[in-house]
């Protein structure tokens, strides 16, 4: 008896083992279930709030540079560059680009490649389609088996259709004191320009003198553009059957302004010791900001009117007077050119000293300014009419301004029309616009 009662002891015992191993068996199970959910292996720690440091602003990226766009602004302002540090006088062509006794001495090409090399490597070898961007500044065709360069810039007077030009907006202005070259340009020209004047003569009269004809000096550099002449069609192109009074661009409005350095360079040559020499570019050169006067200009009249002449159209873009002024037309062309335009204070390199005075359309006869309407002055009429009707748009000699207010400078030419030739002609009491 005693031994069944002892193996009914061990049955009892071994089946409480098995209950604590099975239990603590799944407890175990049940603890790395929940630390392989958790995503961690060793003892947790209590999280603490903390504030989030504030995300470091992303830093600013430079601006892309388009090297397809050159710049002189960046070369000599901020690199410090010389003239002759790119620019060698004269280049290796100047005998090639005109020919016999048209050619002289000259800057006649762009830069040889060794000048971009040492700061533009990179930019030179660039892996980029169909040839680098930078090679666009001054070759026709990027493109690795054409190698033909622009027309240089100070090549203008230089007609040859197969050479092109690259449309720009010069960077530089030029410095011209027009007062110190009025008495003496068209003395010494050579053979390719004695055409242009013969001689000169002063724009000095007395006030009983008839007024001469316009300076010979000015014809050497200032032509009038596509003159009518003799011809009887009087505009640039075919207006429409109905333009009756209405505007429309006229043969001879501008005057062409020096586009190479062919006069210069005929007394401004090593050979004549003259200054400046060709070789010192940043004494005439000067870098320019942009035009601060507004033209009295509509960008889109040229399109309208089927102008595609560049000359015209960058002409037209610059005039900061009458928009609509003809330079052949009326009696502008027997009028001495100092008459309106007042070298003594004329800078080339400041817009507002060219601005032609309103008082030079008036006269001792009185021509557009005169002291009563019924006198047939066009301003009186048409400060008039902007009295009479504020909405009144001035067509008789602009193109955009017409349609602001009467400057003040114009209310008070009607009541001091332009005096003598004489005194004019001396600038005396000239102001801007």
């Amino acid at each position: 008896m005693f031994t069944v009662d002892c193996e009914k002891r061990t049955k009892a015992v071994r089946l409480v083992a098995f209950l604590v191993i099975g239990v603590i068996g799944l407890t175990l199970q049940l603890i790395s279930t929940t630390v392989v959910q958790s995503g961690s292996t060793g003892p947790q720690r209590r999280v603490q709030n903390r504030a989030k440091k504030p995300a470091k602003p992303a830093a600013r990226k430079k601006p892309r540079v388009d090297y397809s766009l050159f710049s002189h602004r960046t070369h000599v302002t901020q690199e410090k560059l010389l003239c002759d540090s790119c620019h060698k006088f004269p280049t290796k062509n100047w005998k090639e680009v005109r020919q016999g006794e048209a050619a002289f001495p000259d800057v006649a090409e762009f830069p040889e490649h060794s000048s971009c090399l040492n700061c533009h490597r990179q930019e030179f070898f660039a892996r980029q389609r169909p040839a680098p961007a930078i090679c666009s500044n001054c070759h026709v065709n990027v493109t690795p088996r054409d190698t033909v360069r622009f027309l240089f810039p100070s090549l203008g007077d230089v007609s040859d259709p197969k050479l092109k030009t690259r449309d720009f907006i010069p960077e530089f202005g030029v410095a011209f004191p027009h007062d110190k070259h009025l008495d003496v340009v068209g003395l010494n020209l050579p053979p390719f320009r004695r055409d242009a004047a013969a001689s000169l003569i002063t724009a000095a009269w007395s006030a009983a003198q008839k007024p001469p004809e316009p300076p010979k000096s000015c014809p050497v550099c200032h032509q009038t553009y596509q003159p009518q002449g003799n011809s009887s069609e009087e505009f640039t192109t075919k207006p429409p059957k109905n333009i009756g009074d209405a505007f429309w661009l006229k043969k001879g409005t501008f005057q062409t302004v020096p586009n190479s350095h062919a006069v210069c360079f005929t007394c401004h040559n090593a050979d004549s010791g003259l200054p400046p020499e060709p070789k010192d570019c940043n004494l005439c050169h000067k870098l320019m900001e942009p035009l601060a006067l507004k033209p009295d200009f509509d960008p889109k009249l040229p399109a309208a009117m089927g102008i595609t002449d560049k000359t015209i159209v960058n002409a037209w873009n610059r005039r900061i007077s009458a928009g609509a002024f003809r330079h052949e037309g009326g009696e502008h062309p027997t009028l001495n050119c100092t008459g309106c335009h007042h070298v003594t204070v004329m800078n080339t390199l400041d817009a507002r000293t060219k601005v032609v005075p309103v008082r030079s359309c008036g006269g001792a006869e009185g021509c557009h300014i005169t002291k009563t309407t019924d006198d047939g002055g066009a301003l009186n009429y048409e400060i008039d009419q902007k009295k009479t009707n504020p909405g009144f748009v001035c067509t008789k000699c602009h193109i955009s301004f017409g349609q602001q207010a009467v400057p003040v400078t114009h209310v008070q030419a009607l009541s001091t029309p332009k005096p003598a030739i004489s005194a004019r002609a001396s600038g005396v009491g000239w102001q801007p616009r």
